[in-house]
């Protein structure tokens, strides 16, 4: 199997432009570039299946380039529906700033990251028409199917224009890069054919492009913020136990598909584990292995190990000796309570609000459906007091198999 059949075989070939692009990939050494808008101070999980395919062509020796977008970020890639919100520079380049130094350390620090901005400032409006709209007829823009889509409900010039710029991203890092392939999601494919014609009409050379289908969640969405569904790669945002939460319950029939797509599995272990998934899919051992992949690649071994403690642990109801950043890694989202006092634990019950009554509280203690700290209770007259808490202040209560709550001593 070619480097090209094993991009097609993960599934991460859908357009292509230029018509030897495989014995490119197969047999040179070139350069590539892959970009985003930083309309965030994070990228997301639907930005890491583009990241992993670069990751896989520097691999291979092909050199990446990424490009964070500076200058299309003050305007925004044309969605499907409405017009994009405009951010302030200040944090356009705060987002910028957050972007490169999560590209960094996924590439350790060997991909080099280029913004726009840098070559758009001072190119003054009239230069913009000559050099780039002179090529680009309306007709052909009029064509491209985002822009169909929103011609009925409308769409402003700089959404419009916004394939020249990024067309004309791609004419200079060609000329000034020799960057001659650019990998994209398949939704820039008008924007990326843009570019290749900018190149062939300007400088008369030939340029090349293919495009990996949008990864979609087993409802079909996409990984996006826009579709509030966001997976972030910052650990700030989503931690790694979320993110093992997630991948390992992703949906059966897709798992093997992200194997393929976000790991360097290779083809024989992922053809393993698909057997595996389908002889026991109650090990999970497929689900497993895309969780271990992906967070040891975006946060280390280390924030991995800790999350499978932190899953098995809850499980188990051993919680006991979780650190306080394991705590809020694992309740993150509950809205803590507050403790200012020893109580009975029927009162501290209804206090905080786990039981509406004292007389539910009773039942609930009584029927063994109420743990304090991953042990089951069922002594009423016990007093619940901050000698029982885990790192000197919290006290996680567990009604039934999965409703948490967690309150905070003062």
């Amino acid at each position: 199997m070619t480097f090209f059949e094993e991009l097609q075989w993960r599934g991460l070939v859908k357009d292509v432009a230029g018509e030897d692009i495989a014995d490119k990939l197969n047999n040179e050494k070139i350069t590539f570039y892959w970009g985003t808008d930083p309309t965030a101070d994070s990228l997301h999980l639907g930005h890491y299946s583009s990241l992993v395919t670069a990751k896989r062509l520097a691999r291979y020796g092909h050199h990446p380039i990424l490009l964070c977008g500076g200058a299309t970020g003050l305007i925004g890639d044309p969605r499907p529906t409405a017009e994009r919100e405009i951010i302030s520079k200040e944090k356009l380049n705060e987002n910028l700033n957050g972007i490169k130094s999560q590209v960094n350390k996924i590439f350790d620090g060997k991909a080099e990251v280029v913004n726009n901005y840098d070559w758009f400032q001072g190119y003054e409006f009239t230069d913009v028409l000559r050099d780039i709209g002179k090529y680009i007829t309306v007709n052909y823009m009029l064509d491209k199917d985002i822009i169909k889509r929103r011609l009925e409900t409308g769409i402003t010039f700089a959404e419009f224009a916004y394939m020249l710029i990024q067309g004309y991203d791609f004419l200079w890092l060609y000329e000034n890069k020799n960057c001659i392939m650019q990998v994209e999601g398949s939704d820039q494919w008008g924007n990326i054919t843009t570019g290749i014609d900018l190149i062939k009409k300007k400088i008369g050379k030939d340029a090349y492009a293919f495009t990996m289908p949008l990864v979609l969640d087993k409802y079909g969405h996409k990984f996006g913020k826009s579709e509030g569904n966001a997976l972030w790669l910052d650990e700030s945002k989503t931690s790694s136990y979320e993110l093992y939460q997630y991948l390992i319950n992703v949906d059966d029939e897709m798992v093997i598909d992200y194997l393929k797509i976000f790991t360097f599995l290779s083809v024989d272990e992922i053809k393993e584990l698909e057997k595996k998934n389908k002889e026991h899919p109650e090990l999970r051992e497929a689900h497993k292995a895309l969780a271990r992949e992906i967070i040891t690649d975006l946060h280390g071994k280390e924030s991995y190990l800790e999350a499978v403690k932190i899953s098995e642990s809850l499980f188990s109801g051993d919680i006991k000796n979780f650190t306080e950043k394991e705590i809020q890694d694992a309740f993150k989202g509950l809205d803590p309570f507050t403790i200012t006092e020893d109580l009975n634990l029927v009162d501290f019950l209804v206090q905080a609000k786990v039981c509406s009554s004292k007389r539910e509280a009773r039942e609930f203690i009584t029927n063994g459906s109420i743990s304090l700290n991953g042990e089951k209770v069922t002594d009423l007259d016990m007093i619940v007091t901050k000698d029982i808490c885990i790192a000197s202040k919290y006290i996680v209560i567990r009604r039934g198999k999965k409703k948490y709550y967690i309150g905070i001593y003062k």
